[in-house]
């Protein structure tokens, strides 16, 4: 009987295993198997249909895609688990993003939320570390230059129209529940349903002005039910306890996406003047199933090309004329007229290798003629006067000596310019940078001697 009984349990937990069980696959010799579960989709969500239908709507108007950032959209609830972590997701602005997107380009949308790579980037272009494994030529006077850096020509940035920030401000638990719980010794059923509610709040902005354009307030409940077979007593001189149920509620997440898909939608009504309306009947509602067709695939209008938001109206940086804004940066460039930058960084009085680089070109330029030269720095530089001059004379001694060192006698070389002591203002020459000194280098004697004093390049000399 022992035996009956223990093949019974045996044969029952095989069979429960093979209700539970999953696809396994094992990647390499020795290693434990992997579960697999269902591939990677689109995440849908019921607002994919009004999605496509409004953004068909807008670009059936043929006028230009607006152009939108998006800020916080953070989680203000305050919910949290110590076991689950925050019970709100914490990407709205991500979620924002993305239904922006859905839109298709109807809509362009500038990145606002983390532009860190790109600063980076315009950094390394400021400081002349950017290129592209390819040499550009730069417009001058003297017929110009190539240089291996990609040159800036500002601008490129595109201005956004308005932005969108908000925040989820709600999350109610059990809102409502109710169901029946029946036992007879100790063999009992129970169903029960229960529901919560979210609610997001967004505002679009315009980014000139800074004044709301519209406001939203939208709340989604989320339903949920369990049901149960518990038996615990004894048959014969065993005790058997048996839980048999099943419990489900709706994604939270799924409706937040949902909740902010539609305030952009709503939000997006209100600048582009384009009416939302008779799309929100597409949402389907009432135990309709949700279409598993992304949105970019539901539309049926073609989007209106921007000349102005990544089209060919744009020209490359590359390609424009003018003067670079990294031109009279970082070493090289050419200012008004023939002068040459010659950079320091902050607070430093030697010359870094980019700078000696061009103390050969001057001391090549100033063996066919007189060559001007502008010492600059960082316009974060702001001494007090007796911290400045001695800096200033330093730096010109630093020059001087590397110009000797290529055979330009010191006593061809004048102070043209250098701020008198009572000159507290920042002399600003270039993006972020500001000018310390002006030299002028004359026919240069080549030879070894190279003890003349500069005039008027150090005081007390």
């Amino acid at each position: 009987m022992h035996i009956t009984h223990t093949l019974a349990l045996v044969t029952a937990a095989l069979a429960l295993a093979g209700c539970v069980s999953a696809p396994q696959q094992r990647f390499a010799p020795q290693e434990a198997p992997v579960v697999l579960g269902p591939a990677v989709r689109d995440n849908v969500t019921p607002m994919e249909p009004v999605l496509a239908c409004f953004a068909d709507h807008i670009a059936s108007t043929r006028r230009p895609p607006v152009v939108i950032g998006v800020g916080d959209v953070k989680d203000y609830t305050g919910k949290y688990s110590i076991n689950e972590g925050n019970a709100i997701t914490q990407g709205g602005a991500l979620m924002v993003y993305s239904a922006l997107g859905k839109l298709g380009g109807a809509v362009s949308i500038a990145e606002r939320f983390d532009p860190v790579i790109a600063e980076r980037e315009l950094a390394y272009a400021d400081r002349r570390q950017l290129g592209d494994g390819r040499t550009h030529q730069l417009a001058g006077p003297n017929g110009g230059q190539a240089v291996p850096w990609l040159p800036y020509f500002g601008g490129t940035i595109n201005k956004s129209d308005y932005f969108i920030v908000g925040g989820i401000t709600e999350l109610n638990y059990n809102i409502n529940s109710g169901g029946v719980e029946f036992g007879v010794n100790q063999v009992g059923v129970k169903a029960r349903t229960f529901s919560q509610s979210v609610g997001v709040d967004l505002r679009i902005v315009d980014t000139k002005t800074l004044m709301v354009v519209r406001t939203v307030s939208l709340t989604k409940q989320f339903n949920g039910y369990e049901v149960g077979l518990n038996v615990f007593r004894f048959f014969g001189s065993k005790l058997y306890d048996v839980d048999i149920g099943a419990k489900g509620q709706e994604p939270v997440q799924m409706g937040v996406r949902a909740a902010l898909e539609e305030g952009v939608v709503r939000l997006m009504a209100a600048v582009t003047q384009v009416d939302h309306q008779p799309c929100m009947t597409l949402r389907p509602g009432g135990g309709e199933q949700i279409p598993l067709v992304p949105a970019a695939e539901l539309r049926k209008v073609q989007n209106p090309v921007d000349a102005t938001v990544g089209g060919a109206a744009i020209a490359s940086p590359v390609a424009q004329g003018g003067v670079a804004v990294n031109a009279v940066g970082q070493g090289g460039s050419r200012l008004t007229g023939t002068a040459t930058q010659v950079p320091f960084d902050f607070g430093a009085t030697t010359l870094g290798g980019s700078s000696l680089a061009l103390i050969d070109q001057i001391a090549g330029a100033a063996k066919k003629g007189a060559a001007d030269i502008v010492l600059v720095a960082r316009d974060t530089e702001n001494w007090d006067a007796r911290k400045r001059d001695e800096l200033t004379d330093r730096r010109i001694a630093e020059v001087t000596s590397a110009l000797a060192n290529r055979g330009v006698a010191p006593g061809a070389i004048t102070v043209t310019w250098r701020p008198d002591a009572a000159d507290t203002s920042i002399h600003r020459d270039g993006p972020g940078l500001q000018e310390i000194a002006k030299l002028r280098v004359g026919s240069p004697v080549v030879s070894g001697a190279v003890d003349a004093p500069i005039e008027g390049a150090v005081k007390g000399d």
